[in-house]
């Protein structure tokens, strides 16, 4: 069996006398999509905070390829191949669309220098390389700005790979993305990353998201993990229809 990606084991974090996440271990093996599901305050973000360096756990231990990053700053995880997308895209809205991945490719090289321009053929080929793999390339030259929210969402996902993460963490993908929008581009995310062999965590509230995309589902309550395993197998968990879905069905 293929060591994990991840392993997070017994993380514990509180904020004073509120407990955000007791006990929480998780293994993620290489090109599993995992989905974290639970109401807000649940846990969710705490424990991608404490994977990304965001925050430092009270207790337990974080291994990204055996190696522990628990105490790691958010650049130094960074640099050692995970990479986050936020909930609200994180982009220069003034700039182009391959601008902002220059930037994000020259910020992942290192701290940005005259003496380092962004702007090279190499890192053209390689921005216009990612953009075509999430069907963004049409849209190069064009202002984020000008942009709507779904392309916005695609182009923060494809800034995330620039570095060639092999953990890629997701919050909300869909979040503040029409309906109708929503699965052409989960489908192109799917697609983008199919041959990447990239472990992928993402936050999701969306059900039918969740179904469709995920491997595996972890859903948490309290700060405590309730179930862990296969979509239909943990959307039929009496705790997660009680606590997380509210489709708990009466006899």
């Amino acid at each position: 069996m293929t060591a994990p990606i991840l392993e997070a084991r017994s993380l514990s974090k509180s904020f004073g006398a509120v407990v955000a996440a007791t006990d929480v271990s998780i293994d993620v093996p290489q090109g599993q999509r995992v989905s974290l599901i639970g109401s807000n305050g649940a846990g969710k973000t705490t424990f991608v905070n404490m994977v990304t360096g965001y925050l430092k756990p009270d207790a337990g231990q974080i291994l990204l390829d055996g190696r522990d990053i628990t105490r790691l700053s958010p650049r130094q995880v960074t640099r050692l191949g995970v990479a986050r997308s936020f909930q609200i895209p994180q982009l220069a809205a003034e700039l182009s669309v391959l601008d902002n991945m220059l930037v994000a490719a020259a910020c992942n090289a290192g701290a940005p220098s005259f003496l380092r321009p962004a702007r090279t053929p190499e890192a053209i080929d390689a921005a216009l390389a990612i953009l075509e793999r999430f069907d963004l390339a049409g849209h190069a030259g064009r202002p984020v700005r000008e942009l709507p929210g779904g392309v916005r969402k695609l182009l923060d996902i494809a800034m995330a790979l620039v570095g060639k993460p092999r953990l890629l963490l997701l919050d909300e993908p869909t979040s503040g993305v029409s309906v109708d929008e929503k699965f052409p581009m989960m489908d192109t995310i799917a697609s983008a990353i199919a041959d990447a062999e990239i472990a992928v965590l993402f936050v999701e509230h969306d059900m039918d998201i969740v179904t469709r995309y995920s491997d595996r589902v972890v859903a948490f309550y309290s700060g405590r993990i309730i179930a862990d395993d296969r979509p239909e197998a943990v959307l039929a968990d009496e705790q997660v229809q009680l606590y997380v879905t509210g489709r708990r069905k009466h006899a």
